[in-house]
């Protein structure tokens, strides 16, 4: 009998530590991409729990794993960061940004970067276990990009801020490239299983469901992929803008729910298609926003948010009708919306994180970062609306690339918050990420 409940104790106990492969340990918490997070909300913000410098700009979101936080910086590292005491527990240099989130399973975590390479490595260590070097990373890329300066040359758009993060899915991993493939690879050996050429950029990443692999391209298809061949099933077409190559392409990530995928898009729109067959079941127009976050759903209502208007909307996923929205003062949104309980976290370029009370329909608390305390009133006009022309000093090319970077010294917020007992990791372009709870 002792014997008996000895063993009993020691199959629960093992059932409550933290695994590797949980909800939130990779981009948008689960193959689907839906933004929902099984923990319990933040209803009140109390304090940092800490905040790690990386040294870079924390572009990428973080993955939560166990008692472990990875999260990638501008300046090539991926960091392992102690959970409870935000401390160093190793870092792994690559030869370029990034701006890959991680995704981490069976002990291993796995992330790109802007060397044009995609690493595999012991989550507990740090050691490398496998390197896949693709075709080589880049940018989209167009002449008068924006209506810039001069307008017969090739520019990279520095707006597409992202690269692909991965997703698991049994065996493997899969993320799009700037060489335009979209790769499967064998989890454990980082062999090649199949590519899918599309014909341009890949930086948004890959959302599964029931064997079907979701992304879209900067070639403004939007595509599914048989998960386990690589074979096109179906692909839809967004708009054109072969002007300025201001409103096209797909930089969103797409989320899949009851039988529907749903993804946003530079020619300012948030689509929604039947994800059987590609059919657009309902598009909603954002009056010349682009749309680059990811959306996330959970109940039968989608939510998303837009670039420069900085509108947040809650809609019907079935039909697109508006239940809500909000007006966050013109500052553009890229992060991606992250759900937990009854609230609703969202990152922005001011350099705050607001938490959207999903009842009563408006904003609970906000959290400013460090840069946006001491340098996002540079950058904001006086009803708190950015401040471009602050920044921007002309529409030559170099002079709007110097004026993304100064805006970027507000503390903005490009990576997505993802929430784990009651505690939101979140990065900044102010090169930390904070533990807020």
């Amino acid at each position: 009998m002792r014997l008996r409940v000895l063993i009993v104790v020691g199959l629960v106990l093992m059932a409550r530590q933290p695994t590797l492969c949980d909800e939130t340990s990779m981009f948008r918490g689960d193959p689907q991409h839906t933004g929902v997070y099984a923990t319990a909300a933040i209803t009140k913000f109390h304090r940092v729990k800490w905040r790690f410098h990386a040294g870079g700009l924390v572009i990428a979101s973080p993955a939560v794993a166990g008692d472990t936080v990875y999260v990638g910086s501008t300046n090539g590292n991926l960091y392992a960061i102690d959970r409870d005491a935000g401390s160093l527990r190793w870092k792994f240099a690559t030869k370029g940004r990034v701006a890959s989130s991680a995704a981490v399973a069976n002990g291993v975590v796995y992330f790109g970067s802007y060397d044009g390479s995609f690493y595999a490595l012991d989550a507990r260590s740090g050691k490398l276990k496998w390197k896949f070097t693709t075709m080589g990373e880049h940018r989209f890329e167009g002449t008068h990009l924006h209506g810039a300066q001069p307008a017969a040359e090739t520019m990279p758009d520095p707006f597409d801020v992202y690269l692909s993060s991965p997703t698991i899915w049994h065996d493997r991993i899969f993320f799009g490239s700037g060489d335009s493939n979209v790769y499967a690879l064998d989890a454990a050996s980082g062999a090649l299983v199949w590519k899918f050429k599309t014909g341009d950029v890949v930086h948004a990443s890959p959302a599964i469901a029931d064997g079907t692999l979701y992304v879209g391209s900067w070639d403004s298809y939007f595509y599914a992929l048989d998960a386990s061949t690589g074979a096109q099933r179906w692909r839809f077409k967004t708009g054109d803008d072969p002007e300025i190559h201001n409103q096209v392409g797909i930089q969103s990530s797409a989320a899949v729910v009851d039988g529907m995928v749903f993804f946003g898009c530079r020619d300012s729109h948030l689509y929604a298609l039947n994800a059987g067959t590609g059919q657009k079941l309902w598009s909603f127009p954002t009056s010349g926003s682009w749309v680059v976050a990811s959306p996330a759903v959970r109940d039968g209502t989608l939510y998303f948010a837009t670039s420069d208007s900085g509108l947040f909307y809650a809609v019907k996923a079935r039909s697109g009708d508006v239940v809500f929205s909000l007006k966050f003062h013109g500052w553009p949104t890229f992060a991606s919306p992250a759900i937990a309980g009854g609230m609703l976290y969202l990152g922005s370029w001011s350099g705050k994180l607001a938490a959207i009370d999903l009842q009563k329909k408006k904003v609970a608390w906000t959290f400013a970062t460090d840069g946006a305390t001491k340098n996002a009133a540079a950058y904001t006009q006086p009803d708190g609306s950015p401040n471009y022309a602050a920044a921007y000093a002309s529409s030559f090319y170099d002079d709007m690339v110097v004026g993304f970077s100064k805006m970027m010294t507000a503390g903005s917020i490009l990576s997505s918050p993802v929430i784990a007992d009651r505690v939101i990791y979140v990065g900044s372009t102010d090169g930390n990420v904070y533990a807020l709870e």
